[in-house]
């Protein structure tokens, strides 16, 4: 009965323990891929945003997150560093989950006009009486 209580108490502890040497064994991995962070580097934040690194500075990366469009990050948001494409390609794996179904973008200028025309969806005509009602 004496013995009960300590092991007990040893019970408790020791997933405690290595739980928390998991977790900072973690931080320390994250922190390491935050500081090695450079420029071309293609990011996951941890907000699921796909980027390329254009800049950093001591806290701050920033992410060229479309052609021409810049953004500024904590360095604390990337959460991993993806393959760049042609190592993929090398690999001789397809996508790897990293790109959406819908790779055809010749069509997207003319999508976007034809929204910003009002002809893009099915119910514009309701919509387009709606706006006309008032």
């Amino acid at each position: 009965m004496e013995l009960l209580f300590p092991l007990l108490v040893l019970a408790l502890l020791v997933p405690m323990f290595l739980g928390i040497r998991r977790q900072k064994r973690e931080v320390a991995k994250t922190v390491e891929l935050q500081e090695a962070l450079s420029i071309g580097d293609r990011v996951l934040t941890t907000s699921g945003l796909h980027g390329l690194v254009d800049g950093l500075t001591e806290t701050t990366v920033d992410l060229e997150i479309a052609p021409g469009i810049i953004t500024t990050w904590s360095r604390a948001v990337v959460r991993d560093v993806l393959p760049d494409e042609d190592e993929l390609a090398e690999s001789g794996t397809e996508n790897a989950g990293l790109t959406s179904d819908f790779e055809d973008h010749s069509d997207a200028g003319s999508r976007v006009d034809s929204l910003e025309n009002g002809l893009g969806g099915a119910d514009d005509g309701r919509s387009q009486a709606r706006l006309t009602k008032e």
